[in-house]
């Protein structure tokens, strides 16, 4: 398997000049799906994986709650207390050994230890107590799409940070803003606030609302910029990631919504009974479907934009290995070109959808705390 990352860079552009043999092994398959979905390491290709820190709830009836911590996966599978569980299918064959019981729906095993880790395979494999008696309540390991949200949120409170020590000496206060820092993160905010939240949260409540659109944007905006760096990942490709996001927009909406809002949702004015009877699951499904749909597009086009940028410098591996070499190059200058076009169009969509979720959030909120004014049919 090609050890690609998800994130497009110039370095692998140049590095796809090399031939394709340089990067892949013999009857080895490209897997752009693996290469964007999150893991516990980060990989730093050609020079190796750096694996993260493996954090774990326990129970056993003997011992209780306890907190176990490995400084990696590989530390964790060889201090004999964790042992890892993978689909057959996607174990080495010499090492594989049954130890479910036939009521299993999909066949797993554990392996063996040393061999597992020689594979490499042990980095995507699920770890489970060696003992019968512990079980995992709560995996709280780092993992690659973690390790990037946390530092958009590292760069995003230092630069922000520094931002408020020059207001507070009056730069940008009584006096212009100063420096292409301060004067892009000015034009940005200004854009949010005069752009976003004034238009559809009203003049005299968008000052409540404010930093959370700003917060959502900038965040959003760093861990879309970050997927696309040398070695990077994309934070908002995790559905994990998109649902918490979500979910702050969905708690602002209900809990700030008006007695319209919920008049609205649970007796709709000026309709028919019956009318009003079809409507209330509706509205009420309607206060999830939003936030679901908040959550699955900045997910989907995160996801898919760096699937397509994959795709395409597979080409030049496909072609090498099943048409040669000189295959390989003949179809690298299109591949390039068109990865270059993609990756381009990636930092355009970086903006957008993190202007997308600002304006939604905003949307949904305006439209709870508005009031409105009804008069009753008869």
């Amino acid at each position: 398997m090609l050890q690609l990352r998800n994130s497009t860079c110039l370095w692998i552009v140049a590095a796809l000049l090399l031939p394709a043999t340089t990067w892949a092994a013999e009857n080895e398959d490209f897997d752009a799906i693996h290469h964007t979905a999150d893991g516990y390491y980060l990989d730093f290709l050609p020079i190796g994986k750096w694996e993260l820190p493996r954090i774990f709830v326990v129970r056993s009836e003997e011992s209780g709650w306890r907190v176990r911590f490995w400084r990696s996966t590989t530390a964790a599978l060889r201090s004999g207390v964790m042992t890892a569980e993978v689909h057959q299918e996607t174990a080495p064959a010499d090492t594989a050994r049954e130890v479910l019981a036939p009521s299993d729906d999909h066949a797993s095993s554990h392996l063996d230890i040393e061999a597992l880790i020689e594979s490499g395979k042990h980095l995507d494999a699920h770890l489970v107590p060696a003992l019968e008696s512990e079980r995992v309540i709560l995996d709280l390991s780092m993992t690659r799409h973690l390790v990037f949200a946390l530092l958009a949120m590292a760069f995003l409170t230092a630069v922000f940070m520094q931002l408020a020590k020059r207001y507070q000496q009056g730069i940008g206060r009584t006096s212009a803003p100063h420096g292409l820092v301060q004067n892009l993160l000015e034009t940005l905010i200004v854009f949010v606030r005069d752009d976003i939240a004034i238009p559809n949260l009203g003049q005299n409540k968008y000052q409540r609302f404010l930093p959370f659109l700003l917060t959502a944007f900038f965040f959003i905006l760093t861990c879309n910029l970050l997927g696309l760096v040398p070695f990077g990942g994309t934070a908002t490709s995790n559905l994990n990631v998109t649902v918490v996001l979500a979910a702050f927009t969905f708690v602002l909406t209900q809990v700030n919504g008006s007695r319209d809002h919920w008049k609205h949702v649970f007796w709709p004015p000026n309709m028919p009974v019956p009318v009003k009877l079809l409507l209330i699951p509706t509205e009420i499904m309607g206060l999830f479907t939003k936030p679901i749909a908040l959550a699955i597009r900045l997910f989907a086009n995160m996801t898919a934009g760096h699937l397509v940028i994959l795709s395409l410098i597979g080409l030049i591996f496909t072609f090498g290995q099943l048409f040669g070499s000189v295959a390989g190059y003949g179809v690298a200058p299109i591949s390039l070109g068109l990865t270059l076009f993609v990756y381009c169009l990636e930092l355009l969509i970086a903006f957008i959808q993190a202007y997308i979720f600002t304006i939604l959030s905003a949307l949904f909120i305006g439209m709870a705390i508005a009031e409105h004014s009804h008069g009753e049919a008869h």
